[in-house]
């Protein structure tokens, strides 16, 4: 393990100097768990203020289309270094990333000031890797200005994401129906900032009012969440979304979510902690071995199985 550490830490000291395959496999040691890993989390000053920008929605709201976007204004245009954490669903065979959307960032991959990654779920609830707090925890360390996380937009991503995210984008488009009920309850809770995209679209003015109606019967707090009108592949409303997105972020450290993101993700911490040495694999081959019993029950055997009395 010394010598593991030593290899890590000197990774740690070649990703605070811009090297990226340093930073590249010190992401691989947080997503295989590689036991060294811990005590290069520990240096981390986890109060650092880099913002990290949740972008989600449902599918085919073109997330991938606005981050490409925002990534070239924020390089290209302001002279920012950017790092993506694209999180894509897992094979339950393979446990593999899927790269599919990740092609739309092309142009930018051998940019040195963006660094693109695509981490799986890996089976985990909810639709984000259980090991996405300390990634994104290195790559404040890593001197990146933004860090964008986006969501695979299935399930209970939407609503995880803001447990992760100083800003959470929620992206929609008009096809979603002039009725804004339709819309979960849950993912309307969760946005800091509202995006439809593809405006250019028929209905798009109806959705935006109806939106902002709906945003309305929210709780009042010191952020009211606005909506913002985009059309990615044309880079259109993508300066008015940026001004918003920093002026969120400035206000973080007097807005009581900054306390429940710390909550979520040491909830997060201690879940993956709890659960480490419970491995699908070993609980295929209890289950066999149980089901050869005339009896079996499944809350009886996760009873047994962690033991809980």
């Amino acid at each position: 393990m010394s010598n593991l550490h030593n290899a890590l830490q000197t990774h740690y000291e070649q990703m605070k100097l811009g090297n990226v395959r340093s930073l590249a496999k010190l992401l691989t040691a947080i997503e295989n768990e590689d036991p060294a890993i811990h005590e290069i989390l520990s240096q981390f000053n986890t109060q650092l203020s880099v913002p990290v920008i949740g972008i989600t929605g449902p599918p085919g709201a073109g997330k991938s289309s606005l981050v490409n976007a925002l990534i070239d204004l924020w390089v290209n245009q302001q002279s920012q270094k950017v790092a993506i954490l694209a999180i894509d669903p897992s094979s339950p065979f393979n446990l593999g990333a899927l790269l599919g959307d990740r092609l739309r960032m092309a142009e930018h991959f051998t940019n040195h000031a963006v660094f693109i990654r695509s981490m799986a779920t890996r089976g985990a609830l909810g639709g984000l890797s259980h090991k996405i707090v300390e990634a994104v925890d290195l790559l404040k360390h890593a001197g990146f200005d933004k860090i964008i996380v986006e969501t695979v937009g299935v399930g209970q991503s939407e609503i995880e994401i803001a447990g992760l995210a100083d800003t959470t984008v929620l992206v929609l488009v008009p096809e979603a129906g002039d009725d804004v009920q339709a819309i979960k309850s849950g993912i309307m809770e969760i946005g800091d900032i509202f995006v439809v995209n593809k405006a250019d679209r028929m209905g798009a003015d109806t959705f935006v009012k109806n939106l902002k109606n709906a945003l309305h019967q929210r709780k009042p707090s010191s952020w009211n969440p606005p909506v913002v009108k985009t059309i990615a592949t044309k880079k259109q409303g993508l300066l008015e979304l940026s001004m918003l997105i920093d002026e969120h972020a400035k206000q973080l450290d007097t807005n009581p979510k900054k306390i429940r993101l710390l909550a979520e993700k040491a909830w997060k911490l201690i879940a993956a902690h709890k659960m480490k040495n419970v491995e699908k694999e070993s609980l295929e081959l209890s289950i066999k071995k149980e089901l050869d019993t005339q009896n079996f029950n499944l809350y009886t055997f996760v009873k047994e199985y962690t033991k809980l009395d």
